[in-house]
């Protein structure tokens, strides 16, 4: 039968040279500076909101306008091929408009406004003019928030990781030359926050005049990455 004392002297001498390696890492000589690597990418992802907004004297008025006017909005995506899977609603509500006053306390409802939206996603940026044609020449009212993205930007954001690195080592090899000392091997490589796409939003404002082919221009995309690494450092040669 172990004892436990003798159990616990086991584990402890166990975890010694973990430790002593930590204690020793933690005495090297070492440098830590960032890295910052980016890619461009032309979109390939897009996104718009777009819906219906109608007032009427009730309700009840106001949500059957809203109804039908929404449905030739949606059957205008029908048309043009847009998925079921790509069309979400973001937005529906039925509110009270109120007159305005001077007077505090004292409010007079006007009407009601019903307002519809839904997200749509195109998986073809080209199409994105023709989509804003189509939903305004069907009625909607209410458009706008058009999002450029890139679908599956994991390859794009290793390369800004190389990239990220490579200028955390040239940044370190300056400073430890200015320090009169030689850059060793890295002893740690973090990365800062998580990843993401910097999206750039093309707003579109308002319906343009009939005829009139809708401007959207889709740029590039930007996807960048910070790294903070620390490098061992030792007495020049």
């Amino acid at each position: 039968m172990i004892r436990p004392l003798l159990v616990a002297a086991i584990v402890a001498s166990a975890a010694l040279p973990a430790l002593a390696d930590d204690i020793a890492r933690q005495d090297t000589p070492a440098i830590t500076v960032s890295g910052e690597g980016s890619v461009q990418a032309p979109p390939d992802l897009a996104q718009i909101d777009a819906g219906v907004a109608s007032d009427a004297k009730t309700a009840r008025e106001a949500a059957e306008a809203n109804n039908a006017a929404m449905a030739k909005v949606l059957q205008a995506l029908k048309t043009a091929w847009i998925a079921d899977k790509d069309v979400q609603t973001s937005r529906l509500s039925l509110q009270p408009q109120y007159a305005q006053t001077n007077r505090p306390g004292q409010t007079t409802v006007t009407g009601y406004r019903a307002s519809n939206r839904v997200t749509i996603k195109l998986h073809d940026v080209a199409k994105v003019a023709n989509v804003i044609d189509a939903v305004v020449a069907a009625g909607a009212n209410d458009v706008g928030n058009v999002f450029f993205s890139v679908a599956e930007p994991s390859k794009l954001l290793d390369e800004a990781r190389e990239k990220a690195v490579t200028d955390a080592r040239r940044k370190a090899e300056i400073y430890a030359k200015a320090a009169g000392v030689t850059l060793g091997q890295p002893l740690n490589i973090a990365e800062d926050g998580a990843p993401a796409p910097v999206f750039r939003a093309k707003t579109f404002a308002a319906p343009m005049a009939a005829g009139v082919p809708t401007p959207v221009a889709q740029g590039e995309e930007t996807l960048s990455v910070t790294v903070s690494v620390t490098w061992a450092i030792k007495a020049g040669q």
